[in-house]
């Protein structure tokens, strides 16, 4: 019995999909470190004014007793150039507000991505060559999400921060589209174009209809034939 590409495909899919996520998860440590370093260049470089500084690796703390819980090496901490008052009740005291960011939520296209490439019948050149270029667009897609979770902590969830957006002319609106349009729409489409656009051939030949079955010749005709012609 012979199986279709199609179902080939699928059944490898099914294997190599929760491999790569495992694999993303033990290593999520390294696959976020080059996002963090394109999302401290941008931030650093492109607005100077709100940024002071980007680190890779955040304690997370209880906010209940303010104890120590874990250190995530995977998260990443923003020190911002906005003050804030720290004391809400009390005599005010301003500090710069910093806060962490998971780049990891925005980095589950990666596995997604490598684990379609390889369910891909595909030489093994072919497999590592597609993987390298969808990370590099793949980290510029988790980095754009990254950034726009920065602007939309400092524009939305911190009065300071919004009146600092209100005074560089930065659209609420703008910040709360980009981040939607990079927590929803980018992580899950951006990897199955990419895969679309890799493989063409493949899926053209999946979206094919079989070939028909040859007609088998209808014998009491033939022994018809044979019969008139003697």
């Amino acid at each position: 019995m012979t199986i279709s590409p199609l179902r080939r495909f699928l059944l490898a899919a099914v294997l190599w999909l929760p491999f790569a996520f495992f694999l993303w998860f033990a290593f999520r440590a390294q696959f976020a470190w080059p996002v963090v370093q394109i999302a401290k260049v941008a931030l650093l470089h492109l607005w100077p004014g709100l940024y002071l500084d980007v680190l890779i690796g955040a304690d997370e703390i209880s906010q209940a007793t303010g104890q120590l819980i874990a250190h995530h090496a995977d998260w990443m901490q923003i020190n911002s150039n906005v003050l804030y008052n720290a004391v809400r009740d009390g005599a005010p005291k301003y500090a710069f507000f910093d806060f962490i960011v998971n780049p990891m939520i925005y980095g589950y296209s990666v596995p997604l991505f490598a684990g379609l490439v390889m369910a891909t019948p595909l030489e093994k050149w072919q497999r590592l060559a597609q993987i390298g270029a969808g990370l590099a667009v793949l980290w510029l897609v988790q980095a754009f999400g990254v950034v726009a979770e920065t602007f939309k902590v400092l524009g939305l969830q911190l009065p300071e921060g919004t009146a600092k957006m209100h005074e560089l002319g930065y659209s609420l609106e703008a910040i709360a589209l980009c981040y939607q349009f990079g927590y929803l729409i980018l992580p899950p489409l951006v990897p199955a174009v990419l895969w679309i656009l890799f493989n063409r051939p493949f899926i053209e030949e999946l979206t094919q209809p079989p070939p028909a079955a040859a007609a088998e010749p209808n014998r009491e005709t033939a022994v018809e034939t044979r019969q008139q012609g003697n």
